[in-house]
């Protein structure tokens, strides 16, 4: 009541004080009009001013003659009201105006001269008015100031969101919307997770046409959701597997049979939980082998061992020697299968691959195999020497090859690789191992190079860089599957958020799985009780992956050219042609002027060259070309140096 009473005796002053800003607002706006302001301003920025001079002389004594007859005018209006009405029509003509300049002068929040006052959030003002949306795109530099969008299709409701698609001006690309989802979120007063860009593809798509979904608040705040295979009583291991939901609350499933899958992370982030959703599905399909190796050597694989063809637990070299048994029966079960397949008649066998009637087929001995292999990086990282056919080589060197030919061989054959790491490096998964797994999912990283191991090269130059997942996003992470798809067949990666499955789920799932097993007479090896070792035919194996590696190209070569020859061996054909300083003394722990006044002693000159950036600014670094290192290399090997 107070406030009311203050409000009303201020009223006067305040209805006052908006009239006579209103009169000057009037008048400054008169004055623009007046003296063409605006012909001016267009004149002088087309740099024809002087040419338009003319022309605007003519429009100012137009103006002013306007101005002449309006006064007369409104002066013969309020003679006319109050000849007519008397001096209440005159009244109530300057109580319009007066209310007109009221409004017109009005406190508004930000106007110059006026109270400062701090504007509250932007909201999403952009679904009810599309201009908002082109100034967005113009102030990500998306667009340009001239350009503008064309709507596809309006702005609608889709889940706890908006969605709209829209193209772009000619020769703008939905790539570099995607690349550049940060600044269209910033545009749009957004957290950069709620933003979803996609670029619509196939028939009713083009390079240019962005499907948008901006959700309401933050999708991944809310609690997980438990997986839905523990409504399921068993599962068919051809069909893809429950494996999360994205930002849209649309159920993502990730196909496993005909591909690998990588999972990295640092740890904590839910590395293991991925990995047993994948698991999970092939559990509860009786007709399926599994190989499960636990290098963490904690108890999260171990409800596992139920199930489980091969199973083991454990971080020391004898388990990686067990790993190395297995992988050299792996290799010998593949090529068997092939052999078999071709004595097959064209109906049982089409193609040479596994068919979902031929996995089920136990007198072909031809199941749906899967190997998980956790915290990878401790066997690949192994240096136990190892016996191959009278050559001795590292164990980590050995398992790198046999995984790589599974890899590349294994999927035609019904072999379903999974490995999960928390190192994901160069230096602790081979280039040639990483290029042949079908299906990646990146959690949360330390940087974006990590990122780009796991998803592949230049995937953060795309919009996919899992550095950036929040750290309380736990079970977040960007899938790049290597199939269809809820999201679309054409989608190159979308972060998901996976299922939640705690280890009672894991261990009811596991229970679940052996009993199916039982009832279909499928349990065997390790689960079975037999958990002999395996025949080992390492000659098969060599010579199913080659004739071993080649000597490394480092041999007899000084420091710090050797450590730089193997950094580029490892990462074989991802090496790019130009490698700068900065980034060779980062990867190898060298201090730059060190590297750059030893390099030069052998022989090595740096050079310039314009690199672009990820931001897209190019620039001059000093660096090296990867052939004069080779050269440099080998002109020290051959003693030339």
């Amino acid at each position: 009541m107070k406030d009311l009473l203050v409000a009303l005796l201020r009223s006067p002053y305040r209805f006052a004080g908006a009239v006579l800003r209103g009169l000057v607002a009037a008048a400054r706006w008169w004055r623009r009009w007046v003296t063409v302001r605006d012909f001016r301003d267009a004149a002088e920025q087309s740099e024809k001013l002087a040419d338009k001079f003319a022309e605007i002389r003519a429009f100012t004594l137009f103006r002013w003659k306007v101005t002449g007859a309006v006064v007369v005018a409104s002066v013969l209006g309020g003679a006319i009201a109050e000849l007519l009405y008397g001096r209440l029509g005159l009244w109530l003509l300057v109580g319009v105006v007066a209310v007109g300049l009221a409004v017109l002068g009005r406190r508004r929040d930000g106007s110059p001269g006026r109270k400062a006052v701090l504007a509250g959030p932007r909201t999403l003002t952009w679904t009810m008015d599309p201009q908002v949306l082109v100034d967005a795109f113009r102030d990500a530099k998306l667009i340009g100031k001239d350009e503008t969008l064309r709507l596809v299709e309006r702005a609608t409701r889709i889940g706890d969101g908006w969605a709209i698609t829209v193209d772009l001006p000619a020769t703008r690309k939905a790539a570099d919307v995607i690349k550049n989802r940060d600044a269209l979120a910033s545009a749009l007063a957004v957290d950069e997770v709620q933003l979803i860009v996609e670029r619509v593809r196939g028939n009713g798509g083009h390079a240019g046409r962005v499907s948008m979904w901006v959700a309401d608040s933050d999708p991944y705040a809310t609690p997980p959701l438990r997986t839905p295979l523990l409504a399921v009583q068993r599962w068919d291991a051809w069909r893809p597997v429950p494996f999360g939901r994205d930002a849209r609350d649309r159920r993502i499933d990730l196909p496993l049979v005909w591909t690998s899958l990588l999972v990295g992370a640092i740890p904590r982030q839910g590395k293991t939980f991925a990995a047993r959703l994948a698991a999970a599905g092939l559990v509860l399909d009786p007709y399926t082998r599994l190989y499960v190796a636990d290098f963490k050597a904690g108890k999260d694989w171990d409800a596992a061992s139920h199930v489980a063809h091969r199973f083991m637990s454990g971080d020391e070299s004898e388990h990686v020697l067990q790993l190395v048994g297995w992988l050299v029966e792996l290799v010998a079960e593949v090529q068997g299968r092939y052999r078999r397949m071709r004595d097959l008649d064209d109906v049982t066998c089409p193609e040479s691959k596994v068919t979902p009637e031929m996995s089920r087929d136990r007198a072909l001995n031809m199941p749906i195999t899967a190997i998980f292999v956790d915290e990878v990086q401790v066997p690949l990282e192994d240096r136990t020497s190892v016996d191959v056919e009278g050559k001795r080589l590292a164990a980590g060197q050995y398992v790198g090859e046999l995984l790589t030919w599974l890899a590349k061989k294994g999927p035609a054959a019904g072999i379903v690789l999974v490995l999960a790491t928390q190192r994901p490096d160069s230096k602790t998964i081979p280039s040639g191992l990483r290029a042949v797994l079908g299906s990646r999912f990146a959690l949360r990283v330390m940087d974006w190079r990590d990122s780009n191991i796991v998803l592949g090269e230049q995937m953060n130059t795309r919009g996919y860089d899992s550095s950036r997942l929040l750290a309380s996003h736990k079970g977040v992470g960007i899938l790049r599957p290597d199939g269809d798809t809820q999201a679309g067949a054409d989608v190159l990666a979308l972060t998901v958020r996976t299922y939640y499955m705690p280890n009672e789920d894991w261990q009811e799932i596991c229970q679940r799985g052996r009993a199916l097993r039982e009832a279909e007479r499928t349990l065997t090896g390790h689960a079975a009780g037999d958990d002999l070792a395996p025949v080992l035919d390492h000659s098969a194996a060599v010579r199913a992956i080659g004739p071993g590696p080649v000597p490394s190209r480092s041999a007899g070569v000084p420091e710090p050219l050797a450590s730089i020859v193997d950094h580029l061996d490892r990462l074989g054909e991802e090496a790019s042609e130009f490698i700068s300083t900065a980034d060779l003394a980062d990867m190898l722990d060298f201090e730059p002027a060190w590297l750059g006044r030893r390099l030069a002693e052998l022989g090595c000159q740096s050079t310039r060259e314009r690199v672009t950036e990820e931001s897209g600014k190019v620039r001059q670094i000093r660096g090296y070309l990867t052939g004069d290192l080779l050269a440099a290399a080998s002109a020290s090997r051959d003693g030339e140096l």
